[in-house]
């Protein structure tokens, strides 16, 4: 039994099939059409619900991931993990409940979405062809961080694809996800749950902080595993190329299909995007971000410049480099590029306008997830420092 509230009232259903269901479904369909605002023109408020769920105990916690699957039936939308990052869901074949996640974020309507699927079987459902090296990717790499993109059979609606004869779809790999998707039975359209533009989410409190009060639930299943967004990788030609690096790096992708380009990342402001992440600027802190392209030394040398500028100076560096170095605010990003991966964002959030003015973060190779990582850095940045810059 599943129980959950819409306003004022309780709505309890007993399964998805009872008329209790149906009549909590068409009053939650009522109350999401309202236009509900807290007396500024065009500013919407919801009353967001927040269930944390136990990792260890998913089976115990299904009420919680019940009562976010009716409100996705819905046409609301609902925040959930990823083994990425959080995503802000609903339904991918509801225009009307996809128009809900541009609105709270903030999005570009000409930015597609990624449709997310349970099953190989239910992302067939959604393309009008499949490559053989496509499915050799999929049997291999799913569930996992990688998304396709693959001709659209016009199934999911317009505004997730932007428009575009191309669909962006995944099958995550994180049991909340899983299990969403499975009850749902509909493929969920989910960009990263935060205000566009802002570094992605991943942990709860990241979501709460952006999208409180703009969303309808929060699936809060504690901080994210990569906590990087997926391997994008066009399926449309006859190689594969990658559209924006991620957590399946190109080396995988080469040894199960031999040759994988990867796209030029330069696009202008008038080129449509194919998949996300191409165009916008993402990942922005609350100050102005650096990167430093050198050594301990060449980072104190920046900060004290600055400092000296009257600058309060937020490093973002390895934990070695950390040990070496003095600012007002120093974050370790950890040592190996997985664990740094996973603490980018967070990092990025934490630098405050209260406490720095400017953030100078350590560069890191650009092998296996050090791609995605540099790839991210620059979109963040404003610029590059490079040792002969300071000659």
């Amino acid at each position: 039994m599943c129980k959950y509230r819409v306003g004022k009232y309780n709505i309890i259903s007993v399964d998805r099939y009872s008329v209790d269901f149906k009549i909590g479904l068409l009053l939650l369909k009522w109350f999401v059409s309202l236009n509900i605002k807290d007396g500024k023109e065009g500013v919407f408020m919801i009353q967001t619900r927040r269930w944390h769920v136990n990792m260890n105990h998913i089976n115990e916690d299904n009420q919680a991931i019940e009562a976010a699957t009716n409100l996705l039936i819905a046409g609301s939308t609902v925040a959930f993990p990823t083994e990425t990052v959080y995503g802000l869901g609903a339904d991918a074949t509801n225009k009307a409940a996809v128009a809900n996640i541009f609105q709270a974020k903030g999005r570009p309507a000409d930015n597609p979405l990624i449709a997310h699927v349970a099953t190989k079987e239910q992302l067939e459902l959604l393309v009008s062809d499949l490559p053989a090296y496509a499915e050799q990717l999929i049997d291999r790499f799913t569930p996992g961080p990688i998304t396709f993109i693959l001709p659209s059979n016009g199934i999911c609606a317009e505004n997730v694809t932007a428009g575009l004869s191309t669909i962006a779809v995944r099958i995550p790999d994180h049991p909340i996800a899983q299990q969403l998707l499975i009850n749902c039975d509909i493929p969920i359209a989910a960009p990263s749950a935060n205000t566009s533009g802002k570094p992605s989410p991943t942990t709860g409190d990241h979501v709460w902080e952006d999208l409180s009060g703009k969303i309808a639930g929060l699936l809060d299943g504690g901080a994210t595993g990569v906590g990087m967004e997926s391997t994008i990788i066009d399926c449309t030609g006859e190689i594969p190329m990658i559209l924006r690096p991620g957590g399946i790096t190109k080396e995988q992708l080469e040894y199960i299909v031999g040759t994988v380009l990867i796209a030029d990342s330069l696009q202008e402001e008038t080129d449509k995007p194919k998949a996300p992440g191409m165009k916008y600027k993402h990942y922005s802190p609350e100050v102005p971000l650096i990167l430093v392209n050198g050594t301990a030394a060449m980072m104190q040398t920046m900060i004290d410049r600055e400092q000296a500028k009257g600058n309060r100076v937020g490093v973002l560096a390895s934990s070695s480099m950390i040990t070496k170095i003095s600012a007002d605010q120093l974050i370790p990003l950890g040592e190996q590029l997985p664990e740094i991966a996973a603490h980018l964002y967070d990092a990025l959030r934490l630098c405050k306008q209260t406490a720095i003015d400017i953030i100078l973060c350590e560069t890191f190779p650009e092998t296996d997830i050090g791609d995605a990582i540099m790839n991210r850095l620059r979109k963040a940045a404003s610029t590059e420092i490079h040792p002969q810059d300071l000659r």
